[in-house]
């Protein structure tokens, strides 16, 4: 029996709408959560500076990571016999054949001097002549 004959027979839709909001709520969900790193895992301990951080982060940078037990790394690439003669070949590769690429230096504040002084002198000897060294801010205002 149909009791409605007058009136047309609505038909059924599906609501969009709260369908869409739960969704943009996990999406927000997930931004907030995730933490996106720029370090690779490797533990250095940046030193300090008051200076303000001059370099951009760009696609003509070699990153050279110098660990506190003496392990560098050159872009994602660990040298185990760091010679000058292979830290210059590893450079070289990491250029890409790149002219005048950026040689972005993460040195522990308990590496080495002789260890930096390698990667200096390796990119000096390749004609890199843009070399800059990654700090971190000082966070206190007292004098050091």
């Amino acid at each position: 029996m149909n009791f409605r004959r007058g009136q047309p027979r609505e038909e059924p839709e599906i609501n969009l709408i709260p369908m869409i909001d739960v969704l943009l709520v996990i999406l927000i969900f997930l931004m907030v959560t995730t933490r996106f790193n720029l370090e690779r895992g490797l533990h250095i301990t940046l030193p300090r500076s008051q200076a303000a951080s001059s370099h951009t982060v760009n696609n003509r940078w070699i990153e050279v990571q110098i660990q506190s037990s003496g392990q560098i790394w050159i872009g994602s690439r660990k040298q185990d016999n760091p010679s000058r003669p292979t830290l210059q070949q590893e450079l070289r590769a990491a250029a890409a054949g790149q002219e005048d690429p950026v040689v972005l230096i993460r040195a522990d504040q308990q590496a080495t001097h002789g260890q930096v002084m390698a990667v200096l002198e390796a990119a000096q000897a390749l004609g890199y002549r843009r070399i800059t060294f990654s700090t971190q801010p000082v966070t206190d205002t007292s004098p050091p």
